[in-house]
C-alpha cells in the first residue's frame, strides 16, 4: 500500500497525515474516510473531475482512501493532490512518493490551487523537523519561500504533478529561494528586518510630549503600555505608531506573525511591522479574551 504525505491543523499546530487507499474487486465505489469533514467529503467530485478530463480512467473498483491517523478530526481542500495521485497511480507498484509532502486544492479541470491552511501547517511541520520538501502549487509556493530548511517543488496542474512524480529529474521542479526584500540589521550574526517607511508618524501628535516619551520607552523595552484621558486627546492615536517603532523583528516572528493572520483568514503580509489590534472602546473583557477564566 503506497502512502502519500499531507498535514492537517490541531488547533493552531499542524500533524502529519498519511492518505492511504486501497482498490478491491466489487461495486464501483469511491469512499473517503478518517473523521473527514464536508470540504474534504466534497473533495470525491473534484477528484473524479480532474482525472476524466485529464484522460485518466477512474477504475471501476471499489475505492477507500483513509486519512491516518483517524481519530484526529480534518479539514480542508488541500487533500484533493494526495488523494487524485492515490487513484492515478493504483496500478503502478513502483511509484515512490519519498518523503515529499502535497498539498493543493484541485479545480473541476486539474489545476492546482493554493488554500489558506497551507502555509500555517507547513511552517509548523517545519519547525517540529517534520517535513524537508513539499510540493505545492506557485501561488502555496510564494508564501513558502519564505519559510528557512525547506525545498519547496512546483507544480500548475495533475498532469504536471503526475510527471514530477515519473521524473527522475525532480530539481527541474525546484522553486527557487527567495530572501525577504527588506532592510536588515544584524545582531550576533542574527538577521532582524526592519522598515523605513511608516504610513503612521509621531510627527503627527502634536504635544503629549510625557505620553509619546512613555510609549517610546515601551517600545524600546516591550514593556506593556496603559493610557488614560478624556476621548480625542490622542490615545488611540499614539497607540497606533507604537507598531512602528518597536524593535526590528526576525525571521522567525515574520513568519509567525504570517501564521497567525493565514489561521484569521486575513492576506498574509511578511512586512516586518508588528501586528496591531484596536478594539472598540466598549468592547467587553470577554469578546476581547473570548470568554472562559481568562476574561474574569
Amino acid at each position: 500500500m503506497k502512502i502519500i504525505k499531507s498535514a492537517s491543523l490541531d488547533t493552531i499546530d499542524a500533524i502529519s497525515i498519511d492518505v492511504e487507499s486501497t482498490f478491491t474487486k466489487g461495486l464501483p465505489t469511491f469512499t473517503i474516510v478518517g473523521m473527514i469533514s464536508t470540504s474534504i467529503s466534497e473533495s470525491k467530485e473534484r477528484v473524479k473531475s480532474a482525472l476524466l478530463i485529464n484522460g485518466f480512467k477512474f477504475p471501476p473498483l471499489k475505492i477507500i482512501v483513509n486519512l491516518s491517523p483517524s481519530e484526529i478530526s480534518k479539514k480542508g481542500t488541500h487533500f484533493d493532490l494526495a488523494i487524485a495521485l492515490q487513484i492515478a497511480f493504483y496500478d503502478n507498484k513502483k511509484i515512490n512518493f519519498d518523503d515529499f509532502f502535497f498539498f493543493g486544492e484541485l479545480a473541476l479541470d486539474g489545476n492546482i490551487k493554493d488554500t489558506t491552511l497551507i502555509f500555517p501547517m507547513v511552517l509548523s511541520l517545519v519547525k517540529k523537523g517534520e517535513i524537508k520538501k513539499v510540493v505545492v502549487c506557485e501561488e502555496s509556493a510564494k508564501k513558502l519561500v519564505n519559510i528557512p530548511n525547506l525545498q519547496i517543488y512546483k507544480v500548475k496542474e495533475l498532469n504536471e504533478a503526475i510527471e514530477f512524480i515519473k521524473s527522475e529529474k525532480k530539481e527541474d521542479f525546484l522553486y527557487e529561494k527567495k530572501e525577504i526584500k527588506h532592510k536588515i540589521l544584524e545582531i550576533n550574526s542574527e538577521k532582524y528586518f526592519y522598515e523605513t517607511n511608516y504610513p503612521e508618524d509621531f510627527s503627527d501628535v502634536i504635544g503629549q510630549d510625557m505620553a509619546k516619551y512613555a510609549a517610546m520607552i515601551c517600545a524600546a523595552g516591550n514593556h506593556n503600555l496603559i493610557m488614560e484621558g478624556s476621548p480625542g486627546c490622542g490615545k488611540s492615536m499614539i497607540s497606533k505608531r507604537v507598531q512602528y517603532i518597536m524593535p526590528p523583528m526576525s525571521l522567525e516572528e515574520i513568519l509567525e506573525k504570517a501564521k497567525l493572520q493565514a489561521l484569521d483568514f486575513k492576506e498574509v503580509d511578511f512586512s516586518p511591522i508588528r501586528a496591531f489590534r484596536s478594539p472598540h472602546h466598549s468592547a467587553t473583557k470577554s469578546s476581547i479574551f473570548g470568554g472562559g477564566c481568562n476574561s474574569q
